[in-house]
C-alpha cells in the first residue's frame, strides 16, 4: 500500500477516531440511517463525502464505471440494482442523487473504446450507449453526452417499481447532478425545463 495511505490510516486511528468514537459506536449500536442514496462514478476524482461534507452514516453510496443504472430486470449479478433496492426498501432513504461528472472516461469510451481486451468493460458500457450522440467528437460533445447520460439514468431509475411508487407518493425525491470537476461546482437537472442549472444560487 502507498506510504501516504499508511500515514493516513495512522492519523485516522490516532487522531480522528478518538474524537468521534462515540459517533461510530452509536452507528454500530443503532444501525445506519442514511437519508440519501448517492449513485456516482468510480472515478477517483469524484469524492461524495468531500463534495457534500457528509459524516459517517449520512450517505449510502453506490459507485460504478460511468454511474450507470442497469434495467430493473436484467440478467446476471448486478450490485447496483441490489444497492438501490436495499437503500429504498431496507434503509428507507428519502433522496436519491445520480451524479455524473466532467471528463468521464466511461462516456469518452463510447466514442473512443479502450485499446485493451476488456469484455466486461465493453458489456458494461452498453448500458450507456444511448448517451452517445452522432456528431464529431469534441469536448463540448462529451459534456453534452455526460449530461444526457445522467438524464437517461434517472429515467431508468424511475423504472424501478419501488422507486417509482415512492416518488409518486411523495416519500422519495430523485435528483440528477453533474459535477464539473475543474470548477468545483454542481449543476442539477431541472426536470421541468429539461436542462442543467446551478444546484446552488450564485
Amino acid at each position: 500500500m502507498p506510504k501516504q495511505f499508511i500515514a493516513g490510516l495512522q492519523r485516522f486511528q490516532r487522531e480522528h477516531f478518538p474524537l468521534h468514537r462515540e459517533h461510530f459506536q452509536r452507528l454500530v449500536r443503532d444501525g445506519q440511517r442514511p437519508s440519501t442514496l448517492f449513485i456516482g462514478c468510480s472515478d477517483s476524482r469524484v469524492v461524495p463525502d468531500l463534495l457534500l461534507g457528509a459524516q459517517p452514516g449520512e450517505l449510502f453510496i453506490i459507485r460504478n464505471i460511468g454511474n450507470l443504472i442497469p434495467p430493473y430486470e436484467s440478467d446476471g449479478y448486478h450490485g447496483t440494482p441490489a444497492g438501490i433496492e436495499y437503500a429504498v426498501l431496507v434503509l428507507g432513504v428519502t433522496d436519491i442523487v445520480v451524479c455524473g461528472h466532467s471528463h468521464c472516461g466511461a462516456i469518452r469510451s463510447l466514442y473512443v473504446p479502450p485499446e485493451v481486451e476488456a469484455p466486461n468493460i465493453a458489456r458494461w458500457l452498453e448500458l450507456g450507449k444511448d448517451a452517445k450522440l452522432d456528431e464529431p467528437l469534441s469536448e463540448e460533445l462529451l459534456r453534452r453526452s455526460e449530461q444526457r447520460s445522467v438524464a437517461l439514468q434517472l429515467k431508468r431509475l424511475m423504472s424501478y417499481p419501488m422507486v417509482r411508487e415512492r416518488v409518486e407518493s411523495g416519500a422519495l425525491n430523485v435528483h440528477g447532478w453533474y459535477y464539473v470537476i475543474e470548477e468545483g461546482r454542481v449543476l442539477e437537472l431541472d426536470l421541468e425545463r429539461g436542462e442543467f442549472v446551478p444546484a446552488l444560487e450564485e
